[in-house]
């Protein structure tokens, strides 16, 4: 029988595996994961979801190791590689279909591969509108997408026979230097568990919580979200897998506000199919000549989380020690970033993409053109986030306590806005400027400036 290579991409798992099901019902199956920095080139892997790689690489490598198989590791440009390995065991080639430009790319180098759906509920080019077009808008696209949901139930590991390959060469996992060292910046990762049992793990946890989700979800001061995120983004888990199971869980009905999330990621998907660039250009010609600030100092500002405004320090100061941060806050720093400092979204967008151990291109860039306006699909520019009222309408004392302890002896009713806090700052042993900065710009002045700046644009 033919041996069949499954090429593992971001979709480290083999339960609900298209691509490992196919092949392991054809032949003896030899599995692959290739390391490839150059054909994504700028957008290679961000340096904390390589920390998540090495041990989802080390999950699924024992795993497959545990059922008789061996997991080869190959670096380079992926394309050539898969058709030499492909050549060199004379097999036959199965993966997952991904919608990264670069996978595009990726996949057309490697010749003759068949292509399986497994990273997305449906097929983007498949949700059309009546005319055959390809939707631009969520909503429409959304309920477009629930005629062909719910998604096929999940498929369990398939029974594999594997084939030898002892004799083929590969490189040695740590040999990649995916771990940061000198320093090693990632103790705060230590809650996370990647790898396929890590991401069973937290979905069983969230579908106990799951009938929370759209009360909580906003919270940052609360475990509302599902933190399914990085397991999404490498795979370790099914987006059919993730439906099933929470809408098991509390009903369709209620699992609603979280299935809409996962929709999103299709959308995403589907909107970097028609804009390729989506991460580099915005949608809107308008913004091509917004006047941005250069401004160094105030972008070290926001990414050391050192604003002055405790909610977006505290979001910041979540990401670097964490990679990861609370959904609502990643809109409220986003939002600080382009219209109250004025700064290129992009530079948001690559720092989100270096510190995030979930970063995903297509929902990355979806993010920043949506806070920014200048997606397909965006929230107007004036809409401004109000750091201080965001976060005292989700609550966020407690976030803030956690993440800026230089406030944390501050009263709720003070610590979204320590500058007005008065002889609150001195029972509190605070002293801005010395222990916590003063705002780097005023609210009111920055909307000034930022409505200001959008009128100019669309004066041309």
């Amino acid at each position: 029988m033919t041996t069949q290579l499954v090429w593992f991409r971001n979709d480290l798992r083999l339960a609900d595996h298209a691509a490992l099901i196919a092949a392991a019902g054809r032949g003896p199956v030899a599995a692959l994961f290739v390391l490839d920095d150059e054909t994504p080139a700028a957008w290679k892997m961000g340096a904390a979801q390589r920390w998540w790689l090495h041990h989802s690489l080390a999950s699924l490598g024992a795993s497959i190791a545990a059922r008789g198989g061996r997991l080869i590791l190959r670096r380079g440009r992926a394309g050539p590689m898969v058709r030499a390995l492909a050549a060199e065991l004379r097999a036959e080639v199965h993966t997952l279909v991904h919608h990264e430009p670069w996978a595009v790319t990726q996949l057309a180098e490697a010749g003759a591969v068949t292509p399986h759906l497994g990273v997305t509920l449906a097929r983007p080019n498949s949700v059309l509108s009546g005319t055959g077009g390809r939707y631009r808008i969520f909503t429409p696209w959304w309920k477009k997408l629930l005629e062909q949901m719910p998604p096929p139930r999940p498929l369990a590991v398939p029974g594999i026979n594997w084939a030898d390959a002892g004799s083929v060469a590969s490189d040695d996992l740590a040999s990649w230097g995916l771990l940061p060292t000198a320093p090693d910046w990632s103790g705060g990762f230590a809650d996370w568990q990647p790898g396929e049992d890590g991401a069973a793990a937290r979905l069983a946890d969230f579908a106990r919580r799951a009938a929370r989700y759209d009360a909580a979800r906003n919270l940052p001061s609360v475990e509302g979200t599902s933190r399914l995120s990085p397991h999404l983004a490498l795979g370790e888990v099914s987006p059919n897998t993730a439906w099933h199971v929470i809408a098991d869980a509390v009903g369709e009905a209620v699992a609603e506000p979280y299935l809409r999330e996962l929709g999103w990621r299709d959308f995403a998907a589907n909107i970097i199919e028609q804009f390729p660039d989506h991460g580099d250009a915005p949608n809107r010609a308008a913004f091509n000549d917004f006047p941005f600030i250069d401004d160094p100092a105030g972008l070290k500002a926001w990414r050391d989380g050192e604003t002055g405004y405790p909610i977006v320090d505290a979001g910041m100061r979540q990401l670097w020690a964490t990679g990861w941060m609370h959904n609502r806050v990643r809109m409220i720093t986003a939002s600080f970033l382009v219209k109250h400092q004025l700064i290129d979204w992009r530079h948001g967008e690559r720092w989100f993409w270096d510190c995030l151990v979930d970063a995903d291109y297509a929902s990355n860039a979806q993010g920043w053109q949506w806070v920014m306006g200048s997606g397909v699909d965006s929230s107007p520019f004036n809409r401004i986030f109000a750091p201080v009222g965001q976060s005292a309408k989700f609550t966020a004392a407690d976030y803030i306590r956690r993440w800026v302890p230089e406030l944390a002896k501050l009263p709720d009713d003070a610590i979204h806005a320590p500058w007005e806090a008065g002889v609150g700052l001195i029972r509190a042993g605070v002293k801005l400027g010395r222990d916590y900065p003063q705002p780097i710009v005023g609210h009111e002045a920055a909307r000034a400036r930022a409505l200001a700046a959008w009128a100019q644009v669309k004066a041309g």
